[in-house]
């Protein structure tokens, strides 16, 4: 009979030592059961690209990083062609681990110790990974970026840098200064999400007020004789009559 295949792991912490703990960590752990650390990463935009060249069975994913916190980079990595288990590691903090024991997550309060974390490899195989839906009701707050499955990858498009959002049928346009990209998502619930920076202009696009340079009068366009200037795009966007008065109040509006 074969030796059992080894359980593939990414470590993703901020911190170097933090990541030098873990893997002194998995090595003891190798005694009981057969691992494999795949990779490091130092933040969630590297361990999304670190997944994306080499498959994991598991990721050990810290909470709290600068930027993508790890909630937020488990819900990117849910977007993977095989998205990995996650163990989320955390410092002491009574609301994430009740939220993650109602939700039946898996985690580790940190300092991790080695027993506590082969006993969650050892049930990993009997966990399936959290849905999105769970992780965004552990941390409701805005994500960062955006992730864009194409062309067999996942692509990471920072929120700061998105023109608008445009509904499409029942998917959603991103557009940044560079390109278009299409996400499956609801316009309604994205303007739940970033309302303290997007604006409703139409029933069909919400600005990110950021990149909002004014409305302009025009009398073809839209069908409240209003349009929206963004800038860096030479497009002018349709402002709904039920939004009119938003471009009345505007500070910088042009007659």
């Amino acid at each position: 009979m074969s030796p059992p295949r080894a359980l593939r792991v990414a470590v993703c912490d901020d911190e170097a030592p933090a990541r030098s703990r873990l893997r002194e960590l998995l090595a003891d752990c190798a005694a009981s059961m057969p691992v494999d650390v795949v990779g490091e990463a130092a933040s969630g935009v590297q361990l999304l690209a670190l997944l994306q060249e080499c498959e994991a069975d598991v990721v050990l994913l810290d909470v709290r990083m600068p930027g993508m916190d790890g909630l937020e980079t488990a819900r990117h990595l849910g977007k993977l062609a095989r998205p990995p288990r996650v163990i989320f590691a955390t410092a002491f903090d009574a609301h994430a681990v009740n939220a993650f024991e109602l939700q039946a997550v898996d985690y580790l309060l940190k300092p991790i110790r080695g027993e506590r974390l082969l006993e969650a490899l050892l049930r990993l195989r009997s966990l399936e990974p959290a849905p999105r839906e769970v992780l965004r009701e552990i941390s409701p707050a805005p994500r960062t970026h955006l992730s864009v499955p194409e062309r067999g990858r996942v692509l990471l498009v920072p929120v700061a840098d998105i023109l608008y959002l445009r509904a499409e049928l029942k998917y959603v346009i991103v557009r940044t200064a560079s390109a278009e990209h299409l996400v499956e998502d609801s316009l309604v619930r994205l303007e739940q999400e970033f309302e303290a920076s997007f604006i409703r202009i139409h029933r069909s696009y919400l600005v990110a007020k950021r990149h909002l340079a004014g409305f302009e009068r025009n009398g073809e366009d839209g069908d409240s004789g209003w349009v929206a200037v963004v800038k860096g795009l030479p497009e002018r966007l349709p402002v709904s009559r039920r939004q009119a008065p938003l471009a009345r109040a505007f500070g910088r509006m042009r007659p």
